[in-house]
């Protein structure tokens, strides 16, 4: 037996999903990927600022040169969507959050997009982690680490919505 469902029921489900993150799948954790074509607004500029002040401060806080973290991360420059992953792997930071961060993916989460620039700003580029600098490295990972759990808890909750 055939469901019609018409425009109006396609509408109400659409509502209801709005501001929602859905998929299914592998694929409901793959990154939406920006849309290199159009030319982004400041934002994008912010984020890549950050993504960069935070590899920094990650790479001396190991104590490593720009070489040793190629090396260990197994990378190439200008990072390339593989890149970012090795990365976070490297640095144990979510991929999905260091994708945003690096500019390669639509930002989806405006606490983050806000925090990123907050970083950005409080940055400074000096040899040794200064304490302030230490602060805001630590504060921002643990940004990146949160958004990661309570989009998962987000996606899980309205999946058990929508499986009711």
């Amino acid at each position: 037996m055939a469901t019609h469902r018409d425009e109006t029921w396609w509408k109400t489900r659409a509502q209801r999903e709005e501001g929602h993150y859905i998929g299914a799948g592998s694929l409901a954790l793959d990154p939406q990927f920006a849309d290199t074509s159009r030319p982004q607004l400041v934002e994008r500029e912010q984020t890549r600022v950050a993504f960069g002040k935070l590899i920094e401060l990650m790479r001396r806080r190991k104590g490593w040169t720009v070489e040793e973290l190629a090396s260990e991360a197994d990378l190439a420059v200008p990072p390339e969507p593989r890149a970012v992953y090795q990365l976070a792997k490297v640095f144990e930071i979510p991929q999905i959050n260091l994708m945003q961060v690096s500019g390669l993916t639509v930002p989806r989460d405006p606490n983050l997009r806000q925090e990123t620039v907050r970083f950005a700003a409080r940055s400074q580029s000096v040899e040794k982690l200064s304490q302030s600098e230490h602060l805001a490295l630590e504060q921002f990972v643990s940004v990146l680490s949160r958004a990661t759990i309570e989009s998962a808890s987000d996606q899980s909750d309205t999946a058990s919505t929508n499986n009711s």
